[in-house]
């Protein structure tokens, strides 16, 4: 009876336990699906072969006549995909699709030069809550400088929880203060625009057993918290998606016998940062 009510005991503390962490740290969830086996996901379709890319490149790869290629090989970044609804800055509705980097934490703008967003990683990295992403965002849509009184008015915020917010950011160094102007603690940071990407590629199926997909560094969990702070009340996310891009790693053989790779994206033939 004893050891009966010890298994019961512990079965039960262990269930609490798992609730607990699925419910106050979501993020330890998330890192723990993705090792769970599955036998198939979703990748956009690649528009380029290694081939393509290396003979288009080669002046580039291949410095002169004495280097030449080594192994390359086919992998899969993680990013998530979210169907969203937004209002304009015209007061009318807006309906697309996120698609948000799950390796460096940043929203992609544009997927035929694949320019990407700078300054939500940080926030993440910092664990800036709403109320400071408020902050952030005002200032990043006044031209990453603000004064207190265009933040006093542009939120409607007393004084005095204005002031404690804005010490917040600062002291997580998201913001800085020189001559009474506040801007974002970033070179070029790149926050405010409307919040959808043009993806125009098709989704395919890919088998997980024969495929190499890398580690995602941020969960989905912490990117839909940093969009829904950072896009206002009117944004709303309907569905996500985790889908995979195709990348090449092209590895060339220097002059002097050392190796060197870098990373290609499939969609538009170009080099990944």
């Amino acid at each position: 009876m004893f050891k009966f009510l010890f298994t019961l005991i512990f079965l039960c503390s262990l269930g609490y336990g798992v609730y607990w962490v699925a419910d106050s740290h979501p993020e330890i969830k998330d890192r723990a699906i993705q090792y769970l086996p599955t036998s198939a996901f979703s990748a956009l379709e690649p528009r380029f072969t290694v081939n393509q890319i290396m003979d288009k490149e080669r002046s580039s790869l291949l410095k002169d006549s004495r280097e030449q290629f080594g192994d390359y090989s086919l992998l899969y970044q993680p990013f998530l995909l979210m169907e969203v609804k937004f209002t304009r800055t015209n007061q009318s509705t807006g309906e697309g699709v996120i698609l948000w980097d799950l390796m460096d934490g940043e929203m992609v703008l544009d997927t035929q030069t694949w320019e990407k967003s700078h300054g939500f990683a940080d926030c993440i990295h910092m664990r800036a809550d709403p109320y400071e992403l408020k902050i952030i965002s005002t200032i990043a849509k006044h031209g990453n400088k603000a004064d207190h009184q265009t933040l006093f008015h542009s939120l409607n915020l007393e004084s005095g929880l204005l002031d404690a917010w804005i010490e917040r950011c600062i002291k997580k160094k998201l913001i800085v203060c020189h001559q009474g102007i506040y801007r974002i603690h970033l070179e070029s940071p790149k926050m405010a625009f409307t919040p959808s990407t043009q993806v125009n590629f098709p989704l395919i199926s890919k088998n997980s057993k024969h495929s190499e997909k890398m580690t995602r560094n941020f969960s989905k969990t912490q990117i839909i918290r940093v969009a829904e702070a950072a896009f206002g009340e009117d944004f709303a996310i309907r569905q996500t998606y985790e889908i995979y891009l195709p990348v090449y790693a092209i590895t060339t053989q220097n002059s002097d016998g050392s190796h060197e790779t870098s990373y290609w994206n499939a969609l538009n033939g170009l080099v990944l940062d």
